[in-house]
């Protein structure tokens, strides 16, 4: 018999998507999307399969929910670096050395998830692939921009090679991520920063 409420709506959810992709998030980011299971999931989020893909749609849809709040703080801390720091000198080193204070933050998971999913999507579709290398496009531009900028106010020679040294602080930028992985001590990341610094708007003549 009906009830007087008319038509059964469905359940509402009981979880807070937030939290729960901010676990997952996390799971990503120490297994890597090809290493992290639905079982994995399920467990870490603390919802079963069925809340996960009615929430999210598939695994691919919630790793990339998951990259994109991921990509938030390294954005953020990005774009605070380059924007507030009073020369390009300065933004660049603060900006490589608070991402090392990111990637050693926790003690699991360590390093860069858009860094280190380069190596660990061999099982996701293309879209996911290209949403990483995208992302790690949009650091690379956001470093160049900002060294043009140096160019420009006189900070840099007028002959750098932009392109270059966007291209060789960004791979620095994503060596600190492997680095870190691989249980590198921050210090010395930072010592190798120090170091890569001395050498700051170089560039072989053209």
């Amino acid at each position: 018999m009906a009830d007087g409420g008319g038509a059964r709506r469905g359940r509402p959810r009981v979880f807070d998507e937030d939290e729960v992709l901010d676990r997952a998030m996390h799971l990503f980011w120490e297994k890597g999307y090809d290493g992290t299971s639905m079982v994995d999931l399920v467990r870490a989020m603390g919802i079963n399969s069925p809340s996960i893909y009615g929430a999210f749609g598939s695994k691919e849809r919630l790793y990339l929910r998951a990259m994109a709040r991921y990509t938030k703080i390294g954005e953020g801390i990005t774009g605070r670096a380059l924007a507030e720091q009073p020369t390009a000198r300065q933004a660049i080193e603060v900006m490589l050395k608070q991402h090392v204070e990111l990637f050693t933050g926790f003690a699991s998971p360590r390093g860069c998830l858009v860094v280190l999913g380069a190596a660990n999507t061999s099982q996701a579709g293309p879209e996911v692939r290209e949403a990483l290398r995208r992302q790690r496009g949009r650091i690379r531009e956001a470093i160049r921009d900002r060294l043009a900028q140096a160019v420009e106010d006189g900070e840099l020679p007028a002959d750098s090679d932009v392109d270059a040294l966007a291209t060789e602080y960004h791979t620095f930028l994503n060596g600190l991520s492997l680095q870190t992985s691989d249980g590198v001590p921050a210090q010395v990341l930072l010592n190798a920063i120090d170091n890569v610094m001395t050498g700051w708007g170089r560039t072989p003549p053209r």
